[in-house]
């Protein structure tokens, strides 16, 4: 007998009826008015639209505030300045890393998240705390969400001696690829920045995940030199720009030059649609091969106190943002925070379709573009089969 079945639910293309899920997997599509299959557990579903799992690609667990007292925030707009601030902030907060990184990735499970990438900052004076602490939170989760983590040398790597001995250890603890950040404009060294950042991965095995704020032509330097080093380490694939916003000021010609350096290459792009420079051309990224995928970046933190983790609301902002209106654009940006999230990160890509791993929400909208332009709460979530999230909170396991 089937663990679960879901009944009386919609799909995206049409489909009315439920599905049988049977060892965390989607065993059968039974269309509506069919004998209900014997199942150990059957689950109305309301009529209610189903849509695959949502991929976070691009959080910083470490840093955020969930679950405790709201701070206000105190950073200058500068870089450094929240750089700098994040130092002087954290050993006053009473709340360890694993349980702010925990009540964060509880509103990620929530709201139909199934998998998410981490940056965690390790740095000379947290050193290797922090990235203990979200791995304790990802333990704490497992079976509800996947977590992927990226060591990220947030105050730089040429002007910390001893941070890319950390970035080392930290692959070596439980790390799954190595960050770099700015290589110009923090490090002042692009070639001793992105050889060190290069260096490690080739040498561990690890893929690589670098944010990129540069603007104009610094910013398309070090992308070129990033493109450049992943050729030649045969990282293709391997290999993502977090933000990328000088592609977005760039002129059209140097934006389709980059776009097919990058797809030859193999490197992809995350974007979070947010903050005050252009957004990078996505479709156009995309048209030409570039694997494009989205995250909330800082969530409730010290950086950004705004934010709740919710990738269907992220695709929303990225539609404001990139002046998206027609109903293939809305279904592109669902794209950005599902399927292209998952590829990227070497899962799955969330399906309701037999064979599929049974990671899904219920929202009330007609169609995906609906539920992109509106955003509703997540009435049901599973994860793997598993009962996971309701009304956009986290299912205990014991519930």
């Amino acid at each position: 007998m089937a663990d679960c079945f879901v009944a009386n639910v919609r799909l995206d293309d049409g489909f009315a009826g439920g599905f049988l899920i049977d060892k965390g997997r989607i065993a059968a599509l039974v269309t509506a008015g069919a004998p209900a299959p014997h199942a150990k557990q059957t689950i109305d579903g309301h009529g209610l639209l189903a849509i695959p799992a949502l991929v976070d690609g691009h959080m910083h667990l470490d840093k955020t505030l969930a679950g405790g007292p709201w701070l206000a925030h105190q950073a200058e707009p500068q870089r450094m300045s929240r750089i700098e601030t994040d130092k002087k902030i954290w050993p006053m907060l009473n709340r360890s890393v694993e349980q702010r990184a925990t009540a964060l990735l509880d509103w990620c499970i929530g709201h139909g998240t199934a998998h998410v990438r981490t940056h965690v900052d390790v740095d000379l004076e947290g050193g290797l705390s922090k990235l203990e602490g979200v791995l304790a939170a990802k333990a704490s989760r497992a079976g509800e969400v996947t977590v992927e983590i990226v060591a990220f040398p947030q105050s730089g790597i040429m002007r910390c001696p001893g941070v890319a001995d950390l970035l080392d250890r930290a692959v070596q603890s439980g790390a799954d690829l190595v960050g770099g950040l700015d290589p110009l404009e923090i490090d002042r060294d692009v070639k001793g920045h992105l050889d060190t950042v290069f260096e490690i991965a080739d040498h561990r095995a690890k893929g690589v995940d670098i944010h990129l704020h540069e603007p104009g032509e610094m910013g398309l330097h070090s992308l070129d030199q990033i493109c450049e080093r992943t050729t030649a380490l045969g990282l293709g694939g391997k290999v993502t720009v977090s933000h990328g916003f000088c592609l977005g000021s760039a002129p059209p010609d140097k934006q389709k030059a980059m776009a097919d350096r990058m797809a030859k290459a193999g490197v992809g792009l995350v974007t979070h649609g947010g903050a005050v420079w252009a957004v990078p051309p996505l479709e156009l990224l995309h048209e030409h091969g570039v694997l494009v995928f989205a995250g909330n970046d800082d969530v409730r933190d010290t950086w950004n106190p705004i934010g709740n983790a919710d990738m269907l609301e992220r695709a929303t902002m990225i539609c404001w943002r990139a002046d998206y209106r027609r109903d293939t654009q809305l279904r592109f940006a669902f794209e950005l925070c599902s399927g292209h999230g998952a590829r990227a990160l070497g899962q799955p890509v969330p399906a309701i379709a037999v064979g599929a791993d049974a990671s899904f929400a219920l929202v009330e909208a007609e169609h995906i573009p609906a539920a992109v332009a509106g955003h509703p709460r997540r009435e049901l979530v599973l994860h793997r089969g598993r009962v996971v999230g309701r009304d956009g909170k986290r299912v205990p396991a014991a519930a």
